[in-house]
């Protein structure tokens, strides 16, 4: 099968356009401001990328066209089509499908779907769990929105000839189509669901917090009496989520009276189940959050028959996710970090982790307000609570319709604000000093910042 996908470049596209190569279909793909690491990822797998949703891509005729949620039916200022291709597609009547769809079609079935879901942490536990499945001789297939560092790829099929094989993915509560609202985790049909923490975003498609607590809740309603639900004990939100209706079994994590907990800090601790010692985390991952994550990852596994010593042993091993605090070099005596924190609540654990590691040292932290409910302004009043823990924030503020200057003035001369990426790196440059960590925060490439500070810290 020939499948082109629109949209290929984003974190779930590209795993799909991956997972379809090695299932031995033809893939092709466009997309438009792609960045790493998938652009990367895809050259790689030899998938050809065609800049751009031109109508001549209909010359390609495959036998399907993979549609992401970036297309739309959107209008350019002089009202002509944003993306050509889909109108084209439309008016000819080609087939096309949605990319949770065509995974739920073609790569899902028979298998035994494990599925991250959550506000924050979704990638990482993602990979914490297909990394402790891999350990423990499972061989699962998994889709990760970010590279794993264990894998050195975002998706692969895993053992298909083995009936019901794990398969881990990350289940996003976004819309899945521009023809489909439905949340794309609604596709995947998992026998175990871990339901990590929620709390309002996408402010683009979601009203309020409610709304997305309605589609927590039917994703809990697919689960199967035979699966399990892993939920954050902490979340005031998931227990009304489950208050809804929960058919399956609920294994709960993180509170005192929680399933399982952890007992000591977030680089070394025992976990407890129902009270008892089973398992020691020892590991170079730090922060609360992801002593969470591992607790819910720990729960999942055991739902496929690994124990939580076996967990805890891969985890000692887990090597985490491109752009989850990676350090991308170190110039002038500054260490410069890429973390994918792009949520007030994100930003402020990131922060609180990188703290943690580094004391009283000096964090500078450089951020963009680029997902859509920041750029939106719907959360400004949280940023100056989620940067609390930093020594000096620098904010990016092209494309905003909102001014940052008023919503950080809190932080009165501990923020800079820069109206492009040669400011803000001038403004850095002039505040950084050796011995500083630099924390850059975006979902997007944020134009390359951080090999623009190695190489004007490094001068």
């Amino acid at each position: 099968m020939h499948i082109h996908i629109l949209g290929i470049c984003g974190t779930f596209m590209g795993g799909l356009a991956a997972l379809a190569r090695e299932a031995g279909h033809k893939v092709t793909g466009c997309d438009a401001g792609v960045y790493p690491p998938m652009s990367d990822q895809l050259r790689a797998l030899g998938i050809d990328l065609i800049e751009g949703f031109g109508v001549e891509q209909l010359a390609l005729k495959p036998d399907v066209w993979v549609v992401g949620n970036v297309v739309s039916r959107a209008r350019l200022p002089d009202g002509t089509p944003r993306y050509p291709l889909m109108e084209a597609i439309l008016d000819q009547g080609l087939r096309y499908t949605s990319g949770p769809q065509w995974l739920a079609e073609e790569v899902l079935q028979g298998r035994h779907v494990l599925a991250v879901a959550g506000t924050h942490g979704k990638t990482t536990t993602t990979a914490m769990l297909a990394w402790i499945l891999e350990h423990a001789g499972l061989q699962p297939g998994f889709l990760v929105g970010g590279v794993p560092l264990n894998f050195g790829v975002s998706a692969r099929l895993g053992n298909v000839a083995r009936p019901l094989t794990p398969f881990v993915i990350e289940a996003d509560e976004y819309d899945t189509a521009f023809f489909d609202k439905r949340s794309k985790f609604v596709h995947y049909r998992p026998r175990t669901a871990i339901l990590n923490n929620l709390e309002f975003d996408h402010a683009d498609i979601f009203d309020d917090l409610a709304a997305i607590e309605r589609q927590f809740h039917h994703l809990v309603r697919i689960v199967p009496s035979t699966g399990r639900v892993v939920v954050n004990g902490l979340e005031e939100s998931l227990a009304r989520v489950l208050h809804q209706g929960c058919w399956s079994e609920v294994r709960s994590f993180g509170a005192a009276v929680s399933d399982f907990r952890a007992d000591g800090e977030p680089g070394h601790f025992e976990v407890l189940e129902q009270g008892h010692r089973v398992a020691t985390v020892h590991w170079e991952v730090g922060g609360v959050h992801n002593q969470l994550n591992a607790l819910a990852a720990i729960a999942a596994a055991q739902h496929v028959g690994v124990t939580p010593a076996v967990a805890a042993a891969a985890l000692r091993e887990f090597r985490n996710v491109k752009r989850r605090m990676e350090v991308r070099g170190v110039a002038g005596g500054v260490t410069v970090y890429d973390d994918f924190a792009h949520h007030p609540t994100a930003i402020r654990t990131t922060v609180d982790g990188l703290r943690r590691q580094v004391g009283k040292q000096r964090i500078l932290a450089v951020f963009e307000p680029r997902s859509n409910t920041m750029k939106l302004g719907t959360m400004k009043a949280q940023l100056p609570w989620s940067l609390e823990q930093a020594d000096l924030a620098f904010c990016h503020a092209g494309g905003l319709g909102w001014d940052p200057t008023e919503a950080l003035q809190s932080m009165g001369g501990r923020v800079r604000v820069a109206r492009d990426i040669p400011e803000l790196v001038e403004q850095v440059r002039q505040a950084a000093r050796p011995g500083d960590h630099v924390l850059c925060m975006s979902n997007g490439g944020f134009g390359g910042i951080h090999a623009k500070l190695l190489a004007t810290l490094g001068s």
